[in-house]
């Protein structure tokens, strides 16, 4: 073994509808995410002073049989799902079209970006029987489309790369047919540690941009958007079929850079891209400077489609797993 590694990531939270506020009409099964307060949020997006939470921002509960089933396995055999631990907005739509988020590599992070909600710190030992639980749970839930993403692990020779791919390894192994997304870390642009990961061939290959260049080392101090964009490149480069990004609207970045950085992914020959709002974990975290409406999303989605993606997920709640078992085609 290259190296040892840290122990996974507790395995599920019970979905916490702390996130969500009912809404005051009692006739809709909508819900509002409950959002920072809009108190000094400005931008260049929009004029509207924000004295409420912007009513775009808003979600249907989870439900449906699909989703209750895998909410009962996930809370009975404690499975590791992002989804539920992170309160995604999507959950509900995701899992009833068999589609789940697992982290792996613990749920201690050596960076720390300004904007996650992962804790920072000194991460544990490796547990190098996750690859065979994360694949285990998949079966047991029956997803049909994996997304497996990790914590950064700087702290380790390999980055975690060797883990990852044994986890890819061991999905196909007891999942026959399934197909696989991997949002990886920079693995601090180190090709052999990327190699690791084009070699398991997983459908889909992406790593995220997060924000424009001029708001990277605010945003994600530890990370260099040339270094990102380097990734995506030398991905295609080796030639992997589907390489993918993300972008995070809300920091206070311009018209221009957004646009800019979408060029940039192109550049990059990135094939699909998500982009969507910026929502503050907690006070301890960059604030929300602006929200953007679901108009211009959708004219980020137009852009993006005219120059060459072949799929955009672009909305107030995208987030990066968004419809990704549509990604793979």
């Amino acid at each position: 073994m290259e190296t040892q590694l840290l122990k996974s990531v507790k395995i599920s939270d019970k979905f916490d509808n702390s996130n969500f506020e009912t809404s005051s009409d009692k006739k809709s099964s909508w819900k509002k995410l409950k959002l920072p307060s809009s108190k000094n949020i400005s931008g260049s997006y929009s004029t509207e002073k924000f004295s409420k939470k912007p009513k775009w921002i808003r979600v249907k509960l989870p439900v449906g049989k699909q989703y209750t089933n895998l909410r009962t396995l996930v809370d009975k055999y404690k499975l590791n799902t992002i989804c539920s631990s992170g309160s995604c907005p999507n959950m509900g739509e995701c899992w009833g079209e068999g589609t789940a988020t697992f982290m792996i590599l613990g749920n201690i992070c050596t960076r720390s970006c300004g904007f996650c909600g992962v804790k920072t710190g000194r991460p544990e030992n490796v547990d190098w029987e996750e690859p065979e639980k994360v694949a285990k749970s998949i079966s047991l839930m029956k997803i049909k489309h994996a997304v497996i993403t990790s914590v950064d692990r700087d702290d380790l020779a390999d980055q975690g790369s060797i883990i990852w791919a044994e986890t890819v390894k061991s999905i196909r192994r007891l999942n026959p047919g399934i197909t696989m997304e991997t949002l990886i870390p920079d693995f601090q642009g180190i090709e052999k540690h990327l190699n690791r990961i084009i070699n398991v061939k997983p459908e889909v290959i992406s790593h995220n941009i997060e924000t424009v260049k001029r708001l990277t080392r605010e945003v994600r101090i530890q990370a260099r958007y040339s270094r990102s964009l380097d990734v995506l490149k030398y991905l295609k480069n080796k030639g992997v079929n589907r390489t993918k990004s993300g972008l995070m609207l809300g920091f206070g970045e311009t018209d221009l850079e957004v646009i800019q950085t979408i060029k940039d992914l192109r550049n990059a020959k990135v094939d699909v891209l998500t982009i969507g709002q910026y929502l503050q974990p907690s006070k301890k975290h960059l604030p929300v400077k602006n929200f953007i409406s679901p108009e211009i999303f959708k004219k980020y989605e137009k852009i993006a489609l005219d120059i060459g993606f072949i799929h955009v997920e672009s909305g107030p709640l995208v987030r990066s797993s968004y419809k990704a078992q549509k990604h793979i085609n």
